[in-house]
């Protein structure tokens, strides 16, 4: 376990430097998906199983982690489980599926993203079920009438609810303007929400999520990933802005429309 602790330690790390490193990047060079697609980026697939394919492993490893660990049926780190694996029911198995149209997705995309979130499952179930120290979390059922749970659990559902309500209100308007012949050539800007304030809404209710399960854990591995989070959606935001702007222009001058944070940024 000393040699897991070490590596483990190393790795985090190694994460939050790379989160940075990503951060500056994605300011220069667009994540060829979405909005974003880009066939400079290499093959393709369907964007239906390229997201099953990307979100599903960290689904299986944080449940493969809990069942192995011998903190399997200790309260608390089965809660932070079922918290976790709500997001990720949702991503990988109802999602893709739910997707409209026929975008692509680049196969390298495919593939960063199934590994970053197979090395983080790693960070949060090596975290939860096998290096918090015994007690850190309390007893029993204390540590849910902490102020970190409530308020943290309190921001994941809040983050939670945005970034379902904002994929179906994309979903949504995509459906109703589509024509044949038409389906992919252009991306339609929703009204509804809090795109009456960003034009990355579902963005922002990713971040406040996983900022929620930082806070909800008190952990740094839950801290890395909302850094990552952060780092990797708000540059993405930034370009996706420009691409309404580029065709919603007065819309979005008229609305005052943010990027990610309404009336911040």
């Amino acid at each position: 376990m000393e040699n897991f602790a070490e590596i483990y330690n190393w790795l985090l790390i190694i994460m939050s430097v790379a989160g940075l490193a990503v951060f500056i990047a994605l300011f220069y060079i667009d994540a060829g998906y979405g909005i974003l697609y880009n066939r400079e980026w290499g093959a393709a697939i369907s964007n239906k199983p390229g997201w099953f394919i990307m979100e599903v492993p960290v689904f299986i490893a944080m449940t493969t982690l809990w069942a192995l660990s011998g903190r399997s049926f200790e309260a608390i780190p089965l809660i932070f489980l079922i918290i976790f694996q709500t997001h990720y029911i949702q991503r990988a198995f109802i999602f893709p599926f739910l997707l409209v149209g026929s975008s692509k997705m680049p196969v390298s995309i495919v593939a960063m993203g199934f590994t970053f979130n197979l090395i983080n499952s790693v960070m949060q179930g090596g975290w939860i079920f096998y290096l918090s120290p015994e007690g850190y979390y309390g007893e029993g059922l204390s540590w849910l009438s902490t102020l970190q749970f409530i308020a943290g659990t309190a921001l994941f559902l809040c983050g939670l609810t945005i970034n379902l309500h904002s994929d179906y209100l994309i979903r949504e308007v995509r459906r109703k303007n589509q024509k044949p012949g038409n389906a992919e050539k252009k991306h339609f800007l929703p009204e509804k929400g809090l795109f009456r304030y960003v034009t990355s809404a579902n963005y922002f209710g990713e971040i406040v999520e996983w900022t929620g399960f930082a806070i909800l854990t008190w952990s740094l591995p839950g801290a890395i990933f909302a850094w990552w989070t952060f780092a990797n959606l708000v540059p993405r935001a930034a370009s996706t802005y420009k691409k309404y702007r580029a065709e919603y222009g007065p819309v979005i001058q008229e609305k005052k429309l943010k990027r990610v944070f309404p009336f911040i940024y």
